[in-house]
């Protein structure tokens, strides 16, 4: 398949969503930081309604998941598409230019309805009620751009892993964002609607971000590997693993409530049997690898996506244990579940964007990366810093958690939990400076000549 400007991927779309994937991540991190300043008696916006923390918080979570993850995605999605199918997508011109703008605009449309007050009292769904129709739209038309060339090749040949878990995502996203954005706001108040929103709440990671990961994951490894992916079988259980078990998880966000036990007893179950779809992808993934860990140390790419497998594995072995009710009557609204939120989100699929991007990058600017030590720092540093979060929010969350269930004065949790705050900021300030070098790397990287009639090389040396 050629790679020029007039083959089969458009390179500046893709340029385009990794550059405003970058930008939103580095506002995220931005709105990170603030947030963790008020926890420490540091914040430098007090009294001003539209700065407020809470409304930081959500511009910092919305941003993260609207703005960083789905460019990050997108990108991906215009390279690998088109070399998994052999067709381009459905209209690069207009509807591939139409989705990227609408993009952006409904990003930064959404945030500027959070810092105005104007978020719906869902989580995970706090866009504006104004913006979810233009949403819904967008998920249809991304559907139809990149199901063409799926549907093209299905009907000339089987269709790999990637291709079932990337079409799959594109279709589920448009059911559970119209079932948790609208029936609770609308049809279902009350205690039935607080069990649509948790599946919303866990869907839109599981039913969108993780096939579309998984995808992704299905076509980038065996290519910086060189090698075909360890077993076709078991991305196929991996697949149908998430199919039936994961829409049933959502409850778990709202154990001990007044939602029926039945229900809450089915979340915890399918969330803890899932856990064995997780591992064949894990195992896949680590088999794939085998015979090739020389790459760990050489290749960038490599690198990123393989770390974000192991977070990957964690977190989800934490997962399995903290939905356990007994688990949960010390866990729950304490920093540990947002340590795991942290290291799900940005230790595993915003490390797999790193690596994307490490690797697409130098391709889409036919350049060779400006500098390997930055790379290193930049790796190092997110890697320490997002490692050294986690551990501190989950033993944040296990002194809060204790102190509650010894009944001991509130008053007394906050103070335990201050150093374990300030922590977090500064492991948040060294993610910062990690993201500042693998930025400027990308900003010179882009900068210098184009490799002419040669495959430009990424950090790893991987084509």
């Amino acid at each position: 398949m050629t790679e020029e400007r007039g083959g089969i991927v458009s390179y500046p779309l893709v340029r385009f969503h990794i550059v405003f994937s970058m930008l939103y991540l580095g506002i995220v991190l931005l709105g990170g930081l603030l947030y963790s300043l008020q926890f420490i008696g540091l914040y430098p916006f007090p009294g001003i309604e539209i700065f407020s923390p809470g409304r930081i918080r959500m511009l910092h979570t919305n941003g993260a998941v609207y703005g960083f993850i789905i460019n990050g995605f997108m990108a991906g999605l215009y390279w690998a598409v088109p070399r998994l199918t052999g067709h381009r997508v459905w209209n690069e011109r207009f509807i591939g230019w139409f989705l990227a703008i609408a993009l952006q605009a409904a990003v930064l449309a959404t945030a500027g309805g959070l810092l105005l007050g104007l978020a719906q009292a869902i989580e995970w769904g706090e866009t504006p009620v104004f913006i979810d129709p233009a949403v819904v739209a967008w998920l249809f038309v991304a559907l139809a751009q990149f199901a063409v060339p799926i549907y093209r090749y299905a009907r000339e040949k089987a269709l790999y892993a990637s291709n079932w878990y990337i079409l799959a995502g594109l279709i589920w996203v448009i059911m559970v964002y119209i079932m948790g954005n609208y029936v609770p706001q609308f049809f279902v108040p009350g205690v039935a609607g607080a069990a649509v929103t948790g599946t919303w709440i866990h869907d839109a990671v599981g039913l969108y971000v993780t096939p579309i990961g998984w995808g992704l994951m299905y076509y980038f490894v065996p290519v910086l590997l060189r090698k075909p992916i360890w077993s076709h079988a078991l991305s196929l259980l991996g697949f149908w693993g998430l199919a039936f078990f994961y829409p049933l998880q959502g409850v778990h966000h709202y154990l001990w409530s007044p939602i029926p036990m039945y229900a809450q007893y089915a979340a915890v179950l399918s969330t803890v049997i899932l856990e064995l779809a997780v591992v064949t992808v894990i195992v896949n993934f680590l088999m794939t690898l085998r015979g090739n860990a020389e790459a760990l140390k050489h290749n960038i790419p490599v690198r990123w996506l393989f770390v974000g497998i192991i977070n990957y594995a964690v977190t989800c072995l934490q997962c399995a244990l903290q939905v356990l009710l007994t688990t949960q009557k010390v866990i729950h609204f304490t920093d540990w579940v947002v340590g795991h939120a942290h290291l799900i989100m940005y230790g595993t699929f915003g490390f797999w964007i790193m690596g994307f991007f490490a690797y697409l990058w130098p391709k889409v600017r036919r350049s060779e990366v400006y500098s390997r030590t930055l790379d290193e720092w930049a790796f190092w540093l997110i890697t320490i810093g997002m490692s050294v979060m986690w551990v501190d929010l989950v033993s944040a969350g296990l002194v809060q958690g204790f102190t509650w269930w010894g009944l001991s004065p509130f008053i007394d949790s906050v103070n335990f939990s201050v150093p374990f705050w300030v922590t977090r900021t500064i492991s948040g300030l060294m993610i910062t400076a990690g993201f500042v070098a693998f930025a400027y790397n990308m900003y010179m990287t882009g900068r210098r000549a184009p490799v002419p009639a040669a495959q430009p090389q990424t950090s790893g040396g991987a084509v």
